[in-house]
């Protein structure tokens, strides 16, 4: 096992104007902005290949909109042959090319270990030395923290439980009797899966909508976008937790088996148990409960408030203002999480980053006059 971080590196750190975490979706897009602004920059990616979490997705996880409206900045994501809803594999080769494409400067593998504060800014230490840097973008994402929500009796349960992060395929599952817990569209898509091969039961906390079938995420988007900036009207409809229509989810719909019940009260050693005492057995819990920010690397700057989250402003860290985190959800820009809405965030954030580096070259000289 290699030395920690704290062992391994020198007095003189690398030094560069921004450095970005995560060279994944957001990493990538913001890129883009920096190339285009002239700044000095690097990315460091965790990964030993481009793609980001999407190379993590199982194979037939589709986007819930058309390529043409998944693009990240400066070029449009090629179109599926079928003309439908991209998989996993095609965003992948779609990220490789955007990365290639604009020569991002993206060094990997390379983990970042932890950010903390320096006499002239920030200091990033890593698995491969350590770096300083005016700026810090953050944009490591979700994937790598799945979140499972505490129940009663999940430590006695006899079967198998896995995230929807572990989820490979259905083939492991025939036979076999599977809950699947969640509302969104990951549930709507693995569930429509597995129960072409195993008997599904699906719950989930509220009851799932699924959209029309000509809704798809552009227009989530655009109401979410329009929610957060407080338009008329934006209220109605619903979010980006509604569930969109891909092929396979419109053939479970024809198939019968997008039927939820409410939520399990608590989980047994051979299932599940309902508030009114009633128990299902079942074989598998697939959760499909969403994921938490991966914000470990920034513990140190000691900016986390009681809901795990950091303070904002826009994407500027409410208390440290040469840190921005990217692409995290909404909290951190409309959709943000998304191929579209990474892009657009990005832009607004690398202006800002743009306008910190120009007073940071100024202060010097604003010093020199007193």
């Amino acid at each position: 096992m290699p030395p920690p971080a704290s062992e391994r590196r020198s007095d003189s750190p690398a030094e560069v104007e921004v450095l970005v975490v995560g060279g994944g979706q957001a990493g990538l897009a913001a890129g883009y902005y920096l190339r285009r602004a002239g700044a000095d920059f690097v990315i460091l990616d965790a990964q030993e290949r481009p793609g980001g979490a999407w190379r993590h997705a199982w194979p037939s996880l589709r986007l819930f909109s058309p390529a043409q409206y998944s693009s990240l900045p400066g070029r449009m994501m090629p179109s599926t042959s079928d003309g439908g809803y991209p998989t996993a594999a095609h965003v992948v080769g779609y990220l490789a090319d955007y990365e290639e494409r604009y020569r991002l400067p993206v060094r990997r593998p390379v983990t970042v270990e932890a950010v903390r504060r320096g006499d002239r800014g920030l200091l990033v230490d890593t698995d491969a030395g350590r770096w300083g840097a005016q700026v810090v973008i953050s944009a490591t994402g979700t994937w790598w923290r799945p979140y499972v929500p505490f129940y009663p009796g999940a430590a006695d349960f006899a079967g198998r439980q896995l995230h929807a992060a572990d989820y490979t395929g259905p083939d492991e599952f025939a036979g076999r009797r599977v809950v699947v817990v969640g509302g969104g569209n990951s549930a709507a898509q693995i569930l429509a899966e597995v129960s072409t091969v195993a008997e599904t039961t699906w719950v989930a906390r509220r009851t799932p909508r699924l959209l029309p079938d000509e809704v798809d995420g552009k227009a989530l988007f655009d109401m979410a976008t329009r929610r957060v900036r407080g338009e008329a009207g934006a209220g109605g409809g619903g979010g980006l937790g509604d569930i969109v229509a891909v092929p396979p989810v419109r053939d479970a719909r024809e198939r019968g088996v997008l039927k939820a019940q409410p939520m399990f009260s608590r989980i047994t050693a051979g299932g599940i148990a309902w508030a009114d005492g009633a128990e299902s057995a079942c074989d598998a819990i697939l959760w499909c409960t969403g994921f938490r920010p991966e914000l470990r690397h920034l513990t140190p700057l000691r900016l986390r408030t009681h809901d795990g989250v950091i303070a904002t402003v826009g994407t500027r860290a409410e208390d440290e203002p040469r840190l921005h985190l990217l692409g995290y959800g909404n909290w951190t820009g409309p959709a943000s999480a998304t191929l579209i809405g990474a892009g657009r965030t990005a832009r607004d954030t690398v202006a800002e980053v743009v306008t910190q580096l120009a007073d940071l070259r100024e202060e010097p000289a604003r010093r020199g006059d007193q």
